[in-house]
């Protein structure tokens, strides 16, 4: 039964889907794989994540003179999307304006669907063998690539997470350091004695007013996102905690602007007389796809077949394609025609999500080894 991507993806927004509640989306994902003739595994993450689930595993068998390839979406929306029921106007899907709509990655979910529909009715259409990766809590961290527990035999990959129109391929993404910084002061009472204490605020806005942060360059960024302290207007605060970020796609600026702030934080301890607390942690690697790659030479074969322009990007987010391009299966991402995610202005283009699922079949007809 062929599948009509734009009713499977309406049908998909109605599913709510949250990190960690992704157990009812995977369920439906399940019943309607086998049905599409692929081979299913739930891996045993959910005991490392925390979801109601583990991640969605499928297998579609091809033949044995094309490569394995990839595709990938992600389960979770960033926020609930509970009685959330999607609206069609000029072409374009929107949410009802009370929740994000979800296209952010549903919209990859129905495409891949589409695509392995279209393949089961047409047994003439060339393609290797197809692994299929639904992941669970890409959007608070990859943490469901992250405890992947399976053994993929792709040559490459394709992440159907990507923003822009069909046709921008995502080929490198940055490396994410986090900083969990916590500066200790003393307490003392604001109006009898504040000289004997040591306000960890001050601390605090001294250390970030004596380094450049937000957009650093092309390739580089960092941010202070959280900043918590204090606990009364009439009390020096005696201690904050800060959640910092930095990306870059370069090694060296990353270590750099990382040192940056961990430098300028000692210096502000030090000068007041506080104290200081780190945890830093990689949260993911960058990535660079060269556009020589099978991954991209194909994808540029496929648009040229189609009539479709193909445009390699680089983000400043990270993507279930980080981690499985460190796990060495090298993936990119491809744009879908969705935009405003996170927002309760997300959008899903009707003519992009149809486009993106003949793109991906042109792919998987094109791919050699």
């Amino acid at each position: 039964m062929k599948i009509n991507v734009v009713d499977e993806f309406l049908g998909l927004t109605k599913i709510n889907s949250p990190s960690k509640k992704e157990g009812k989306l995977a369920s439906y994902l399940k019943k309607r794989l086998q049905t599409l003739g692929a081979e299913i595994y739930e891996d045993n993450s959910a005991s490392q994540t925390g979801s109601d689930t583990g991640n969605i595993i499928a297998v579609y068998p091809g033949g044995k003179d094309k490569p394995t390839i990839m595709l990938a979406a992600h389960m979770d929306t960033i926020v609930s999307t509970e009685g959330m029921i999607p609206q069609v106007k000029d072409g374009f899907i929107y949410s009802d304006g009370h929740t994000i709509l979800g296209a952010d990655d549903k919209a990859g979910i129905a495409v891949i669907l589409g695509v392995l529909s279209i393949l089961k009715e047409d047994s003439t259409i060339p393609h290797g063998p197809i692994e299929v990766l639904f992941t669970v809590q890409e959007e608070v961290g990859l943490i469901g690539v992250k405890n992947l527990d399976y053994e993929f035999q792709a040559k490459f990959g394709y992440v159907l997470d990507g923003d822009g129109p069909v046709g921008t391929v995502v080929n490198a993404s940055p490396s994410h350091i986090t900083l969990d910084l916590v500066v200790e002061g003393k307490a003392a009472h604001a109006g009898l004695a504040p000289e004997t204490g040591v306000n960890a605020i001050v601390v605090v806005s001294e250390a970030i007013n004596s380094i450049p942060s937000g957009r650093l360059d092309e390739e580089t960024t960092s941010n202070f996102g959280i900043i918590n302290g204090g606990k009364g207007r009439n009390i020096v605060a005696e201690q904050v905690d800060i959640k910092a970020e930095v990306r870059s796609r370069d090694k060296a600026k990353l270590e750099n602007e990382t040192q940056k702030i961990i430098d300028s934080f000692k210096n502000a301890v030090l000068k007041h007389n506080a104290k200081l607390n780190i945890i830093r942690e990689l949260a993911y690697e960058a990535f660079t796809i060269p556009h020589t790659h099978p991954a991209i030479t194909t994808a540029i074969k496929a648009g040229e077949i189609l009539g479709v322009e193909v445009n390699l990007k680089a983000t400043g987010g990270g993507l279930d394609a980080n981690i499985l391009n460190s796990r060495g299966i090298p993936c990119v991402a491809l744009g879908l025609g969705n935009g405003n995610p996170h927002t309760k202005e997300e959008y899903q283009k009707i003519s992009e999500m149809e486009k993106a699922v003949q793109f991906t079949i042109s792919i998987l007809k094109e791919a050699v080894f």
